[in-house]
């Protein structure tokens, strides 16, 4: 049996982290799936349906990134497909409105560059996602040391800023970010920009071992889970959560029918994480 498609969220008003919380609950005993879809590729209509597909296809969470000029922690397919997604036209607000949709269905964290909330203001952009029902913020270029107004604008808005941590990142740092994680810790498997990988690295079960030694909210592991195969050895290795990306931004681009398409290979993902 599949794992339940996720039709819509429970009636009660929860701030973001609860819900993120919630989500990850669900899959106690494996790991929670978080797809990435681009907001906006390959048009607007099209990545809500595939954040949609998503949601029916075993999806717990929904990353939904905002397309930015000069990403740095993108890859070549997402970076692609960003500039694909501001050549048709979108823009932030637009990718909001799909968060809404969305959010109806499932928890949806979005992820976005720094200049994107200081352009509109930390307190302002908080507000927007709390209105559009968004649970989350990933915010992938902005330092520890930087991110407390960010943070504290977050937790006004019940949006939970998510933390992301590296390979490189030093002990006594990553205590330091962990300590102020909300909904997860984001964990970053590799050195390098997102994107597909032949297999995950050898150093993942230690690092996450590093991270749950100091973490109280739940982990999430990215950057090149692309099978399922690698899916559930990221989760045998101790990861609370899947973060699937390049892969499906891929599959979406080949596709005649983008929704189908990535919708199809997320259900094999999922099934890949039952137990």
């Amino acid at each position: 049996m599949g794992r339940p498609a996720r039709d819509r969220v429970p009636a009660v008003t929860r701030t973001g982290e609860d819900r993120i919380a919630a989500a990850f609950a669900l899959r106690s005993g494996t790991a929670a799936l978080m797809p990435y879809v681009m907001g906006g590729f390959p048009d607007m209509a099209s990545s809500r349906a595939i954040g949609e597909a998503y949601a029916a296809n075993g999806a717990d969470l929904v990353e939904l990134g905002v397309p930015y000029s000069d990403p740095l922690a993108d890859g070549p397919v997402i970076h692609a497909a960003a500039t694909a997604a501001l050549q048709a036209g979108a823009t932030l607000d637009g990718v909001l409105q799909i968060g809404e949709a969305l959010s109806q269905r499932l928890p949806v964290v979005l992820m976005c560059y720094v200049n994107l909330v200081l352009a509109r203001g930390p307190q302002r952009f908080a507000a927007a996602l709390r209105d559009a029902g968004i649970s989350g913020l990933i915010v992938p270029d902005l330092p520890l040391h930087e991110s407390g107004e960010i943070r504290d604008a977050c937790d006004a808005a019940d949006v939970a800023l998510v933390a992301l941590v590296t390979p490189t990142t030093p002990d006594d740092r990553l205590e330091a970010i962990i300590a102020n994680a909300r909904g997860f810790v984001y964990v970053v498997s590799v050195v390098g920009t997102t994107g597909e990988r032949a297999a995950l690295a050898d150093h993942v079960g230690e690092l996450l071992a590093r991270v749950r030694r100091h973490a109280t909210v739940p982990v999430a592991l990215g950057f090149g889970i692309s099978t399922p195969e690698q899916a559930a050895e990221a989760a045998a290795a101790g990861a609370d959560g899947v973060i699937v990306a390049s892969r499906l931004i891929r599959q979406a681009d080949e596709a005649e029918d983008p929704a189908a398409a990535t919708g199809a290979l997320l259900a094999g993902l999922a099934a890949g994480l039952i137990r």
